[in-house]
């Protein structure tokens, strides 16, 4: 294969082996557990989040988003056990009632999807068409992926750590592994979660153990966890190449990529949004407040910038008192219209290294990192 796209196209094939249920055009609709959703899928899942459910710093777990790449699997949390191999002194198999009782940590997070946005591309690509709703910020409670692997003895010459899952492709559809650097691994914040929000972790979204990999694409968060090989390379397997790599520079739109031209996709890049008020509202008159979330990959969100005059000028909006790394920053800002019609408003976000986000994200042949200024139309009638 020369080319991204020819491999891209294995990729769709492979994806089209799978049992799925695909709606025609996403469609808002009520599933078990969950408000009603935006359904890109409904076998295996594929969920996005309505825009209400980001009016909170914590987005609650019956609007959270469900990605699934592959069916759902039985799980017994009594007979759970999560293994560690590969280069270790002590290999180990350690059941739910062991995890508990090592030490535990909470971590406010942002889970999103690689994809979160790809409908906002021009020209478009193939693809879920997320468009603001593939993300979701938690609590997550669990242990340390590093204490996991100190009591496993990491041998010299380890590099990086393959995640799997219970989950399993079907027909010819590959096993679901991701591949994470030692050093990531290691972080204090990479956990294995057992809680999300105060629950245990919802069967819908990885349970009863999913791994945690703040600031690094959803593709990284393990569900249903249950084997940790420890690898002196990187797994080379579907999942991790030709999936999920994104242009090493710049391509124009429309361009196929050579396969030795693509990276492997890690942390996320600084973005916003406005939450409130929503496209396309009709506003009577008076101030009116503007509501958002802003986040950015491992780092942290400095500040917030709202335009109500198409991007001519720009002012610094109020941030919220939450300021993790990886964590959502809520941010508002207090309008009063020039006067009645169509008034565009934008936001933009600028994190703890000083980077803004663009005019509009890098196109890319699978749509991944969107994070252009986010851009909210609403007709002033008074």
């Amino acid at each position: 294969m020369n080319s991204w796209a020819a491999t891209r196209k294995d990729f769709l094939r492979l994806l089209a082996a799978m049992p799925m249920a695909p709606l025609a055009g996403a469609q808002s609709l009520t599933v078990p557990g969950k408000r009603p959703m935006l359904v890109h899928n409904d076998f295996p899942e594929v969920l996005e989040s309505p825009l209400e459910a980001f009016e909170t710093w914590l987005t609650p777990l019956d609007a959270f988003f469900v990605r699934q790449h592959l069916p759902r699997p039985k799980v017994d949390p009594g007979s759970w056990k999560l293994t560690v191999d590969g280069l270790v002194d002590m290999p180990l198999s350690l059941s739910l009632a062991q995890l508990k009782a090592m030490p535990m940590y909470t971590v406010p997070a942002v889970l999103e999807c690689t994809g979160n946005g790809r409908g906002y591309f021009k020209p478009a690509v193939p693809g879920l068409q997320w468009k603001k709703g593939g993300m979701g910020n938690a609590e997550w409670r669990g242990v340390k992926l590093a204490d996991i692997l100190a009591q496993a003895k990491v041998k010299p010459g380890a590099g990086f750590v393959d995640a799997d899952g219970a989950d399993k492709g079907v027909a010819k559809t590959p096993d679901y592994i991701r591949s994470i650097s030692l050093k990531k691994a290691l972080l204090p914040d990479t956990i294995v979660a057992l809680e999300m929000n105060g629950q245990p972790v919802p069967e819908i979204h990885g349970g009863p153990l999913r791994l945690v990999v703040p600031g690094w694409n959803g593709a990284n968060w393990i569900k249903w966890l249950n084997k940790l090989t420890v690898a002196a390379q990187m797994n080379n397997g579907f999942y991790m190449n030709p999936a999920y790599r994104y242009p090493k520079r710049p391509v124009p739109p429309g361009t196929a990529v050579k396969p030795e031209d693509l990276a492997v996709l890690e942390t996320m890049p600084v973005k916003s949004f406005i939450v409130s008020p929503a496209d396309g509202y009709k506003h009577p008159s008076g101030a009116l407040e503007v509501r958002g979330i802003a986040w950015a990959g491992e780092r942290k969100i400095m500040k917030v910038e709202v335009s109500t005059d198409r991007g001519i000028t720009w002012s610094t909006a109020q941030l919220g008192k939450e300021n993790f790394d990886s964590s959502f920053r809520m941010f508002r800002y207090s309008w009063k219209p020039s006067g009645p019609g169509y008034h565009l408003l934008m936001s933009r976000a600028t994190d703890s290294k000083g980077a803004t986000q663009p005019i509009d994200a890098a196109w890319n042949p699978s749509g991944y990192l969107w994070n252009s200024i986010d851009r909210v139309g609403v007709v002033v009638e008074g």
